[in-house]
Formats: C-alpha cells, structure tokens, sequence
C-alpha cells in the first residue's frame, strides 16, 4: 500500500473561508474524505500548520519512507529555503499544488524557490491538482 503525505501550509486552514473567489468554498477536510475514497489502495495522510519548523520536521519525519508528499508550502513556497532544502535532504519524491495559479497572480508569486527540488509542480487546478500530484505516485 502506497503511502502518501499531504502538506499543507500557512493559511491553508482557512480554505473555505479564504478568499473564496481564487480558493473555492470547499474546506480541505471536506475535500480530504474525497481524496481517500478516490485512493481507497493509498494509506493518504494530511497535515496542516503555519509555522516552517512543523512542515519542515514532518518532511523530515515521513522523507525516507513514505512514496510521495504532496506540498502546497502557501506563501513560504517563495521565500523559504529551509524548506527547499529540506525538500532537497529527503529521497521521498514531492510534488509541489497551488490552488491558484501562481504565475498569474502578483509577481512575487510567480517564484518558487521550493519548486526547483521537487519533481512537479502543479498549480492553478483548484483542489483537484491534488488529486493530479497523488497519481504522479501511483502511477
């Protein structure tokens, strides 16, 4: 059974809530029971949390025996360099979602410093770019 980690992270707490116009009305929980019912042979596990040390140790934690990590690292996907390197560290293959479209919105967003170490990136799919980076690990 292929195990999997989606991570969440800064503000992505409030999907639902948030500026429903570019993230939908859809809470993640909501739509997490829909991810595990498509991927019913997956063992998929979700963590949420706005503070870099946390996403980092779980990419730690579950980067040298999990199949896959799916990360929308929020705002830090621009600037954080520990966690591109901690990306960088493990040998779990991450694909990089954003709801959004990351290019197409203000210009600070069309960098992603996280992005160079995994091995996709998908963004501007809505929450089923979820869906699309799961199957990169079960192919």
């Amino acid at each position: 059974m292929k195990q999997i980690q989606i991570i969440n992270g800064p503000n992505l707490n409030l999907l639902g809530v948030r500026e429903p116009e570019i993230y939908g009305t859809q809470t993640f929980e909501d739509f997490f029971i829909e991810i595990r019912k498509q991927f019913p042979d997956c063992s998929i596990h979700y963590y949420q949390s706005n503070h870099e040390g946390d996403l980092i140790d779980l990419i730690h934690k579950v980067g040298f025996s999990y199949d896959g990590i799916v990360l929308n690292a929020g705002a830090y996907t621009h600037y954080s360099y520990a966690l591109a390197d901690a990306i960088k560290a493990v040998k779990t293959p991450v694909v990089e979602v954003h709801i959004s479209d990351i290019y197409a919105r203000e210009g600070f967003r069309a960098t992603s410093v996280t992005g160079v170490n995994c091995i996709k990136i998908i963004s501007g799919k809505g929450l089923p770019g979820y869906i699309e980076a799961i199957k990169e690990f079960i192919k």
